[in-house]
């Protein structure tokens, strides 16, 4: 009996199984039947990687659409020919019979396809940044409107450029209704020389001629015109005018057009200027003159040793030491040691230089020009090592400069002179406590050590 009832469930069980079997059979022909229609042996080819977007990746077919012959695939197969791009998202398989690729659209997922124009119109709605989403023909006509866009901004740009500048051609209309012209320098120094000459013109107006004239004179060009014009006569007559501020711009204008200009200096010294200069500093005149006047000699002096011989002989340098007897006058000081220490220097350096022939015959001019021994003659040394008791920096560093160069003529002078050896241990330590100052705060090569330096050496040089 139990040998009965085994074999029954058996038989059940084996029914069971052949049953199964039966049905996954037929269930896969079906399925095979329903996916390839003719029955071929096919294979459909898929992307296996897509992007996060759900595109498939660019291969070599897709690498650059321009130069491939585009395919617009319908919702049936369709024979793909090679070079063939392949638009996103269109199924593809190969057939293994015919050995041909092929290709259509993808169903919807609602079971309804989209026409090509729908899916263009979706993608168009909404800025895809994946090139692989859009055909060439897409493409072209996206750079199409970008252009469009970029060329319509341009234009906007520059209507509103042209509401804010007015062309150049209104621009020249304007000025020619206007009379404007653009003149040069030679034609305004015209207008301006003519001006102060005119005896029509007022005080003011030819004060302010001279001012702007003296703009102009400090370049070389236009003070050679200048002299051309017969400025420089009328400004050489002008230090003879009744009027300070005429007598005070003059020499300005004077001392801007001597300044480094051989042919204006020569001019100026064989029309009068040295004598005129020197009897407005010697004479009484205001502040502001005279400082103008010293000004002018400086800079007929300076460079020109003919000029430097006439000055000494026409007593200048009696009508400079007379300038520190005058009151008012402290503030030429600084200005007359200055002018000395650049005379002297500029002697000396020219004869410690190599020199040629040229520069031979400038050597002896400067050897006829006596400046040192007059100096030391009239007690310059005193005069100068006096002004180490003014309270200004600037000035004592000067004075220093000029001590230093005349202490090889003025060595004996000096070591009698006792309030100049006080005045140096003074300025000594005042420098040494500037100088350790500076050099806390981290500046070891200080303005305060350098004067120091200079008050050191002459002490031991006494």
């Amino acid at each position: 009996v139990a040998m009965s009832h085994w074999a029954g469930l058996l038989s059940t069980a084996a029914k069971v199984n052949l049953l199964v079997l039966v049905v996954s059979v037929v269930f896969s022909r079906s399925s095979l039947s329903d996916r390839v229609p003719e029955f071929a042996l096919t294979k459909i080819e898929e992307s296996d990687i897509k992007d996060d977007s759900g595109n498939e990746p660019i291969t070599e077919d897709d690498a650059d659409p321009e130069d491939l012959e585009v395919f617009y695939p319908t919702h049936q197969w369709q024979t793909l020919r090679p070079g063939q791009a392949v638009p996103a998202g269109s199924h593809v398989r190969l057939n293994l019979q015919t050995g041909e690729r092929e290709a259509k659209l993808p169903d919807s997922e609602n079971g309804k396809s989209d026409t090509r124009e729908e899916r263009r119109r979706k993608r168009l709605g909404k800025v895809d940044v994946d090139s692989n989403s859009f055909t060439s023909q897409e493409l072209k006509k996206a750079l199409a409107k970008m252009k469009e866009s970029e060329k319509a901004e341009r234009k906007a740009h520059e209507e509103e450029v042209r509401k804010k500048f007015r062309p150049i051609e209104q621009l020249k209309e304007e000025f020619e209704k206007l009379n404007v012209k653009m003149e040069t320098d030679y034609e305004i120094m015209v207008k301006l020389i003519s001006k102060f000459n005119s005896s029509a013109s007022t005080l003011d107006e030819k004060v302010a001629a001279l001012y702007d004239l003296e703009y102009y004179v400090h370049q070389v060009d236009n003070a050679k015109d200048f002299l051309s014009m017969g400025g420089l006569r009328l400004v050489i007559d002008g230090l003879n005018s009744t009027e300070a501020t005429l007598k005070e711009h003059a020499a300005f204008v004077l001392g801007a057009a001597l300044s480094s200009n051989p042919k204006v200096q020569v001019e100026a010294i064989e029309g009068g200027a040295l004598q005129k200069l020197l009897v407005v500093l010697a004479t009484e005149q205001p502040l502001a003159v005279k400082k103008k006047a010293l000004f002018a000699l400086s800079s007929m002096l300076r460079h020109f040793p003919y000029a430097q011989q006439q000055f000494l002989k026409l007593g200048g340098l009696q009508v400079l030491r007379s300038l520190f007897r005058q009151k008012g006058m402290e503030t030429l000081y600084v200005r007359v040691v200055t002018l000395l220490y650049d005379l002297i220097m500029e002697k000396m350096l020219l004869e410690d230089t190599q020199h040629g022939d040229q520069m031979e015959e400038k050597i002896q001019q400067y050897r006829q020009v006596k400046l040192v021994p007059a100096v030391v003659e009239q007690d310059w040394c005193v005069v100068v090592s006096n002004l180490l008791a003014m309270p200004e920096h600037d000035t004592r560093e000067k004075v220093l400069k000029t001590v230093g160069v005349l202490m090889a003529f003025c060595k004996e002078r000096y070591r009698g002179d006792q309030a100049l050896s006080t005045a140096l241990s003074l300025l000594r330590s005042e420098y040494e406590e500037l100088a350790a100052e500076e050099q806390r705060d981290g500046d070891k090569d200080g303005y305060f050590k350098e004067l120091l330096g200079s008050v050191n050496t002459i002490i031991q040089e006494l």
